[in-house]
């Protein structure tokens, strides 16, 4: 632990309010808190230290990849010899691998950012497809262009992958690139924005809460419980994982100082008496200059019929639960109720 690992008051604070409670743990939290843990390990939540290692390197063999590709489109291209040699590409991730809250056997959530001369289409869902396609180790390889937000799926010596694709306006991309600048969807076409969407709301998210390890365990405990209560499904109404990531997330910033037993605890507290449809957010709604739709009830007729708005926190901010419906969140409102009780 830091030297008493708790936020102090001074430095100002996360969200768009104060702290409900500053208050830190007592013995009685941090014993719950190991009890929680190892309940979670027994759960089988935790990958094993092998399994950890083996992901690391197939997403280093996919960065190689495909900066192997983007030279070999840029050669193609007939683009000189020198440009061939700086060309770029790079592999980020997202989701609940970057959040660090995967369990065994999911499935990584990937981006691969190129330069503005490698297309989608052509060089992404062709040339990278068939370099793909040849090696040994990538089985099941299904590319949907078509998707709202276009996919490669593919397994890689047996980890599942999902890779997009954003196109930057860039010739060159840095390899200390910073996707959390705003200036990076600039000239960008809607699948891109799409694209770098999941990687920026999941780094902004581990930017704004106070502490990532307690905002973990809650994270891993809330998406079992949800699993385990038939809540946990986007497509069917209720919540996805981003959801779920965001909800915990806001809970961490009103206790920024209590341990996972309490913020568990704390979540069915403040979602039971949360009146939907006052949207959750954790930092104000940034207007952006690139003039991107952004969620706003006041202007948007549609963004008034939602009925639990759960507001991602990167530009441009938009409502993370537009499939939630009035009867899936009377379910929710009673799991969370039930979660409350118990």
């Amino acid at each position: 632990m830091e030297s008493s690992g708790l936020v102090k008051r001074s430095n100002g604070h996360l969200g768009v309010t104060e702290p409900i409670s500053w208050s830190g743990p007592t013995e009685y939290d941090v014993i719950k808190t190991q009890e929680l843990e190892k309940y979670l390990v027994d759960a089988g939540l935790y990958e094993s230290q092998e399994e950890a290692v083996s992901r690391e390197e197939i997403l280093g063999r996919l960065d190689q990849i495909v900066k192997i590709w983007v030279k070999k489109v840029s050669r193609a291209k007939g683009f000189n010899e020198q440009f061939v040699q700086e060309a770029n590409a790079k592999i980020f991730t997202f989701g609940s691998y970057r959040l660090g809250v995967h369990g065994p056997g999911a499935d990584i959530d990937t981006l691969c950012v190129g330069p503005r001369h490698a297309t989608r289409e052509e060089d992404f869902f062709t040339e990278l497809h068939n370099m793909l396609s040849e090696m040994p180790e990538v089985t099941e390889l299904h590319p949907v262009p078509d998707a709202h937000v276009p996919v490669m799926r593919f397994k890689f010596s047996g980890v599942s992958i999902d890779l997009l694709y954003a196109k930057l306006s860039l010739w060159v991309i840095p390899e200390d690139l910073d996707i959390s600048q705003d200036s990076i969807l600039q000239n960008a076409d809607e699948q891109t924005v799409r694209s770098l969407n999941g990687c920026r709301v999941t780094d902004q998210i581990l930017r704004l809460v106070p502490n990532i390890q307690n905002f973990r365990t809650t994270l891993r405990c809330m998406r079992f419980w949800a699993k385990r209560r038939g809540v946990y499904s986007n497509v069917a109404g209720f919540l996805g994982g981003i959801n779920w990531a965001l909800l915990v997330a806001r809970i961490c910033q009103l206790y920024p100082n209590a341990l996972p037993s309490m913020l568990v605890s704390r979540f069915f507290r403040v979602y039971t008496q949360w009146r939907w449809p006052n949207p959750v957010m954790l930092c104000e709604i940034q207007e952006g200059s690139l003039g991107l739709p952004i969620w706003d009830p006041r202007r948007n007729f549609r963004d008034r019929l939602h009925q639990m708005p759960i507001i991602t926190p990167a530009y441009p901010c938009m409502n993370s639960s537009y499939n939630v419906s009035s009867s899936t969140l009377r379910v929710m409102t009673e799991e969370f109720q039930r979660g409350n009780r118990i």
